[in-house]
């Protein structure tokens, strides 16, 4: 037969008592106990990210004036939603705590061998997860190839025959 103290504390939300066996294989870091899945487990070493990018992704408006206050200091504007880049610093870190649930934070992974002039930044772009991809110079005679086929008069966009559609009915042979 149960007794009343422990049918009492079974009913009690949030208690809980560890066992003497988690107890023993405990690591503690400052308040909190890690329990790892093996005895021989070791963390892999964490290097953080020196540039965070950040997303905007709850609107606006309906917020206090102090977290758009916040979000105006990080760099975030009200019409436009761009992601910005901050330096992974404690002072922006801090920041981004109070605007927690209105962004999203993703550390960007460098790559190993960064450009050494600006005109070579020209070649990359960042993902949306994160990683800085090289797309890599582009050849001359394409590029110009493009540019010709763009700007080409006889190309027929939605601008060229509206404006065709327009002299001709002026002009009275459309009819």
């Amino acid at each position: 037969m149960a007794n009343r103290f422990n049918v009492l504390l079974t009913f009690v939300r949030g208690h809980r008592q560890y066992t003497r066996t988690w107890l023993k294989d405990a690591v503690r870091y400052e308040k909190v106990k890690y329990h790892p899945r093996t005895i021989d487990h070791v963390d892999p070493p964490v290097v953080p990210s020196k540039v965070l990018m950040v997303i905007r992704v709850k609107p606006w408006k309906g917020n206090p004036y102090w977290e758009k206050d916040t979000l105006s200091h990080l760099g975030f504007e009200e019409k436009k939603n761009e992601p910005i880049f901050v330096k992974n610093i404690p002072e922006i870190c801090a920041m981004l705590w109070k605007v927690k649930h209105l962004v999203k934070i993703v550390p960007l992974k460098l790559p190993e061998n960064l450009p050494k002039t600006i005109d070579d930044f020209t070649t990359y772009y960042i993902h949306e997860n994160g990683t800085i991809h090289d797309t890599g110079k582009l050849d001359p005679a394409r590029y110009q190839a493009t540019m010709e086929a763009k700007n080409n008069i006889k190309k027929m966009n939605h601008y060229t025959i509206k404006e065709q559609l327009r002299l001709r009915w002026l002009k009275g042979n459309l009819i």
